[in-house]
């Protein structure tokens, strides 16, 4: 019975996907590859009889609240550049804010699959690439930001996640050097700029105390 539920709630979860949030018909094969992939590590992993004990799964918990804020802070920079979003952005930002960051790549690979020049699509990856792997720069993840500034030179948000990211894995030099050359060229009506200037501020005080101990 278990089995019947889970296949249920896949074509139920298929179906929102596709004909609800509208996703575009040439992702529908990638929607369903994902769904099959969790429904084959379902298989090999889960035990139905066993008693339940309630848990949160291990990438929702820890990463929900940053999923949330880091699809906000994306948002921010690209209604700034005058960047739109589509279909397939609506729902990789969706599952990241839940802390799905493994779907919401799949999802996004979508994206710049179908629109390799798709910077939006790049950098939501890259973010994605990085919550999936708690934190960590990827080479996968490093790429999708390198594709994104490729595609969109001038777009603050590559070197701003790329910086972010080079911090949280201790590489707060190179972090503070991209932050640094973002905001020399950022213009000053610019509207993140405030808060760049206060997010490499802290960075510089975190790393001054640091080089003291």
């Amino acid at each position: 019975m278990s089995w019947v539920i889970i296949i249920a709630l896949a074509g139920l979860a298929f179906a929102v996907l596709t004909f609800v949030l509208k996703a575009p018909r040439g992702g529908w094969e990638a929607i369903g590859a994902a769904l099959l992939l969790g429904l084959a590590g379902y298989a090999l992993q889960g035990n139905p009889g066993q008693a339940g004990a309630p848990k949160t799964a291990a990438e929702q918990g820890k990463g929900k609240g940053n999923g949330a804020a880091l699809v906000a802070a994306r948002q921010q920079l690209q209604d700034q550049n005058g960047l739109g979003s589509n279909s397939w952005l609506v729902i990789g930002d969706a599952l990241a804010r839940n802390g799905q960051y493994g779907d919401a790549a799949g999802v996004l690979l979508g994206a710049v699959e179908q629109n390799p020049a798709d910077a939006e699509g790049w950098l939501a990856l890259g973010n994605a690439l990085v919550g999936h792997s708690e934190g960590a720069l990827t080479p996968a993840a490093l790429y999708a930001y390198q594709r994104a500034a490729t595609a969109a030179p001038e777009h603050p948000g590559p070197p701003f996640f790329l910086g972010l990211a080079l911090a949280q894995t201790g590489r707060l030099d190179e972090g503070r050097a991209m932050w640094a050359e973002l905001l020399a060229r950022s213009p000053k009506d610019a509207p993140w700029r405030a808060d760049l200037a206060e997010r490499l501020n802290k960075l510089d005080q975190f790393i001054a105390a640091n080089g003291a101990r």
